[in-house]
């Protein structure tokens, strides 16, 4: 009597291009684990250490890794490239390269997921394995809002009908590219115009933030004020500063201060003191590790609380891409004030708030960020609707599991059959959204 056997899962080789890209490959991939999947899961983070990644369930890093100085935002200024190339960007490149080509040598029967944008699509091409794509970073919302902005590009991709371009577009429809997901519906729309068979299914980034602490009572009597100033040393702390630095000496409320665990407290301290703040002795909340007071205003660092405090926050005062998305998503509206660089800059900062909807409002001057934070905070109704856009242009949750069936059903397990009508998928684009 003959007895079948289970095929071995081919093996997986992720590639990540960036923080947030980080996080949406880990969500997807935990998600596969869970529906599942026992194949060997790799990966390597083409941009940073890739720590975000690391709590995925057998997950295995590979390949050669370096935090380079524009944190993997070269491409927004000459000098980040300069700066890059003699840190040694193109030998961390070529060191990528070969590892992939020596993991397909190892597993010819492997497949290649690229989460971020052209250059992780790039290297799944140069594998020779077939490979899906999750493009993380670009979305038809930003030229078709607020049109005008730049309108050089927002004449080329008004032309193109997408702001994926011509090269990426020859990448996404290779025969060896099994899948193809995108973050919103109006983009995917582009996409299948050019013959790309692009899907939306949800968005990750949105996904596992339900954990709410309970909101302190006295901190229930005052404002709420979620700084998020960004994961990237040394730009951090400047962007901090020039945030507090920018608000007024009278405002009362309670600042919370979400950073990652690898923020100096020492570097911290003289940011803070430096802007007038005095230390308050023992933090007097749950979850936060140091805290100071200036005036009426009251100051609260709580590293790897960000999570826990979204739900506190009625605004966000944010340098930061990953986590001002993730707020966004949770309809809690924010204010910008860009920096010089390397990520968090004036044409960032425009680009994130054209994304969102103007759920985001960049403020190009400490003047224009006062000015704007007054009429927020004193015009609730409003910011609420800033949040809604906001919330809209996210998504809803769900976006990893769905992503995660796509990927066995497509990529890893291709001859399964897919009802592409099961799939959840973002509205459908209207002109409230455009607003």
């Amino acid at each position: 009597m003959q007895h079948s056997s289970k095929p071995p899962a081919p093996p997986l080789l992720v590639l990540s291009n960036g923080h947030g890209e980080d996080l949406i490959a880990a969500r997807v991939l935990t998600a596969l684990r869970q529906q599942g999947y026992d194949g060997s899961m790799e990966g390597m983070a083409l941009v940073g250490l890739g720590t975000g990644l690391a709590p995925v369930p057998g997950f295995r890093s590979v390949g050669p890794r370096q935090q380079l100085p524009s944190g993997g935002f070269c491409n927004q200024s000459l000098t980040g490239l300069l700066q890059d190339l003699w840190a040694g960007l193109a030998g961390l490149a070529m060191g990528q390269w070969r590892c992939i080509r020596q993991w397909r040598d190892a597993h010819p029967q492997g497949v290649v997921l690229a989460v971020g944008d052209l250059f992780p699509l790039v290297l799944a091409w140069c594998s020779g394995l077939p490979y899906g794509f999750i493009g993380t970073p670009k979305s038809d919302w930003t030229w078709l809002t607020n049109w005008g902005d730049t309108p050089v590009a927002d004449t080329w991709h008004r032309c193109k009908g997408s702001e994926w371009d011509p090269w990426e577009w020859w990448l996404m429809g290779h025969r060896r590219c099994r899948l193809v997901v995108v973050r919103d519906g109006l983009t995917a729309r582009g996409l299948r115009r050019h013959g790309i068979d692009a899907m939306a299914p949800g968005n990750p980034m949105v996904d596992g933030l339900v954990a709410e602490m309970p909101l302190p009572a006295d901190l229930g009597r005052q404002r709420r004020l979620l700084v998020l100033p960004g994961s990237r040393l040394p730009e951090c702390l400047i962007n901090l500063e020039r945030l507090l630095a920018a608000l007024p000496r009278q405002l009362a409320a309670v600042l919370l201060l979400a950073t990652g665990h690898q923020l100096d407290p020492h570097a911290l301290t003289t940011v803070v003191t430096g802007q007038g703040f005095s230390p308050c002795g023992s933090p007097p909340h749950a979850g936060s590790r140091l805290a100071w007071q200036r005036d009426h205003l009251l100051l609260l660092w709580g590293p790897g609380c960000f999570e826990a405090w979204l739900s506190w926050a009625e605004l966000g005062l944010a340098t930061a891409g990953t986590a001002t998305e993730q707020l966004v998503g949770r309809g809690v509206p924010a204010l910008s004030l860009p920096g010089p660089g390397p990520q968090f800059t004036p044409g960032f900062a425009r680009r994130q708030s054209r994304l969102l909807g103007g759920a985001v409002v960049p403020c190009l001057s400490p003047q224009q960020f006062r000015q704007t934070l007054a009429q927020l905070l004193g015009d609730p109704h409003h910011g609420r609707a800033l949040g809604r856009r906001g919330q809209r242009r996210m998504g809803s949750r769900g976006g990893s599991g769905a992503i995660a069936r796509l990927v066995r059903q497509r990529l890893l397990f291709p001859r399964g059959t897919i009802n592409p009508t099961a799939l959840s998928s973002w509205p459908s684009p209207s002109k409230a959204h455009m607003r």
